[in-house]
């Protein structure tokens, strides 16, 4: 049983694992840094001493690294592409440091220019980061939610990237937005929508490369191209189509992270104890 949250890194990196324990999370997400900027601070050996150990000591097996928010890795514009390459670089290094297994990337916005531009825009920052950082932390693109010029919004273009990755491929593979993916069109709210739409994954690109699901409600309708993660059960997917998603064979054994809002109506606490209260029900 593999679920967790998105947590802070406030005070000193390893913090982050004291606040996974304090939310009864059996696996977790960070930022390794201030997610806000280009520019970071590396790590110093105190803090990675005092993650390790402490990873180690509450037992977790599994956690997750989250690029910061202003990389691009589709940009097609030279000079931001190569800096979102280079944060790119610079993240798995860092992932690989703290000993993490996976560091997540939105695969971005080609600005216009055309998703086939975005693909290898995507692929080339990939290639060029894995053949720097040559470490074992697995690079997992994420889905977009169909906003205006994403690339990764369709799972064709997931698997276009993918095909084009010619260094060191088997360290690459997909984390899948429940938000994200419902907003661009895919089903999670029936046991059969579900069925079809991991179908279709399995189809396009094969469900060997799913490795975490970031679990999220859905502020907007389906097909809506909203990225509004929502409470879990209080958005469109709701608490039926969560449930048979946290019970399908495929997912159950996936880490399972929230990134929900937090506002008057809920925080991690609450959507923890959601998560867990659909995961551990019984299938009637």
């Amino acid at each position: 049983m593999l679920l967790g949250a998105h947590v802070s890194i406030s005070g000193s990196i390893d913090k982050a694992i004291d606040r996974a324990v304090e939310l009864e999370c059996t696996t977790f997400q960070i930022f390794t840094r201030n997610p806000r900027g280009w520019e970071a601070k590396p790590l110093a050996k105190k803090e990675v001493e005092a993650f390790r150990r402490k990873f180690e000591e509450k037992g977790f097996r599994v956690a997750v690294a989250h690029m910061p928010y202003l990389p691009n890795i589709s940009s097609p514009e030279k000079t931001a592409h190569k800096k979102s390459t280079k944060s790119l670089i610079q993240e798995l290094k860092r992932s690989g440091e703290l000993g993490l297994q996976y560091l997540v990337v939105h695969i971005g916005s080609h600005m216009g220019k055309g998703v086939e531009v975005g693909i290898r825009q995507a692929a080339e920052a990939v290639n060029t980061a894995l053949s720097q950082a040559e470490n074992g932390v697995m690079l997992l693109l994420e889905n977009m939610a169909g906003q205006r010029n994403s690339v990764g919004s369709r799972l064709e273009n997931i698997k276009s990237i993918l095909d084009l990755i010619k260094e060191d491929e088997d360290r690459v593979g997909v984390c899948l937005d429940t938000c994200h993916a419902f907003a661009a069109g895919y089903d999670f709210r029936t046991r059969k929508a579900i069925d079809e739409t991991l179908k279709e994954f399995d189809k396009i690109i094969g469900l060997d490369k799913l490795k975490v699901v970031h679990v999220n409600d859905s502020k907007g309708d389906l097909g809506s191209g909203i990225d509004r993660h929502e409470h879990l059960g209080m958005g469109k997917i709701g608490e039926r189509g969560l449930f048979e998603l946290f019970h399908h064979p495929v997912i159950r054994p996936l880490p399972l992270i929230l990134e929900t809002p937090v506002d008057s109506r809920g925080n991690f606490a609450t959507n923890m104890a959601k998560l867990k209260e659909l995961y551990l029900r019984e299938r009637l």
